[in-house]
């Protein structure tokens, strides 16, 4: 069974919204703006990567990859190479970009659970909002990896939904503090 994580930057008050910059958001690009950066906080990212055998995207997130990633060979050259999938209900196949490798739509969240059933190596979960959501309330997450900022925004998309049915325990599995005050939590879901 394959491991399924979500891994985010995040504000200490829960809002995954916008981290790199988008248009309309009133608070775009404050993980790069309101922070000193310092390499060594995304050194999670290289090692994600390194270690991802798959990369998952919702629609939304999907459509604001794919015209940028194909293109950034020297920054994600194993994301770009492994396997994509897009969850989502109203994607179809003749929308996906063709410069960005082996992509596949999946409908549901048992097409999800289906996928964790394959050999392989762990499905990583970028951005994505709304389909980390669906799959935490699906009990698909098997852990977190947050990049928390030393931020406080108080509107944005939030990655843990205030209209959750179900507590969730977490494990932390491990943690670093970086002196530009941003914190690498990962969490194991607790079963």
């Amino acid at each position: 069974m394959r491991t399924l994580y979500v891994t985010e930057f995040i504000t200490l008050d829960g809002v995954i919204d916008s981290p790199g910059g988008n248009e309309g958001h009133p608070h775009a690009g404050w993980s790069f703006k309101d922070v000193d950066f310092l390499p060594e906080v995304y050194a999670m990212k290289g090692q994600e990567q390194e270690e991802a055998g798959a990369l998952m995207l919702g629609r939304v997130s999907y459509d604001l990859f794919a015209p940028v990633w194909p293109s950034m060979t020297e920054e994600f050259p194993l994301y770009n190479a492994m396997p994509k999938y897009v969850v989502s209900s109203t994607l179809k196949d003749d929308e996906l970009v063709s410069n960005w490798g082996d992509i596949t739509i999946l409908r549901t969240m048992d097409d999800v659970a289906a996928l964790k059933e394959t050999e392989g190596g762990p499905i990583s979960v970028h951005a994505s909002g709304n389909l980390a959501q669906s799959l935490a309330a699906a009990g698909l997450v098997d852990r977190y990896h947050l990049l928390v900022f030393p931020v406080v925004l108080g509107s944005g998309k939030r990655l843990f939904s205030d209209s959750s049915a179900d507590k969730h325990k977490l494990h932390l599995a491990e943690s670093e503090s970086y002196a530009n005050g941003v914190q690498k939590l990962v969490y194991e879901v607790v079963r």
